[in-house]
């Protein structure tokens, strides 16, 4: 930085904001411009512990055959 200055990122080009409202402009662009967060990974069928999960037991007559049959 030789003697340059630096251009302001923002510049209020009418009225006189509050140090508040400013904080929420920069806050809020921010908020717009920042990378959307990585996508979740798939979760792998191995570990998924809903497969070790029975299915409910068939009632009625013939039920004896529903209990070997996996739907």
């Amino acid at each position: 930085m030789s003697g340059e200055t630096e251009r302001p990122a923002l510049r209020v080009v009418r009225g006189e904001p509050t140090d508040a409202e400013v904080v929420a402009l920069v806050t809020a662009l921010a908020a717009v411009s920042a990378p959307p967060p990585p996508a979740a990974r798939p979760r792998s069928r191995w570990a998924d512990r809903a497969a070790g999960l029975r299915a409910p037991l068939a009632h009625g007559p013939d039920a004896w055959r529903a209990a070997t049959r996996r739907s």
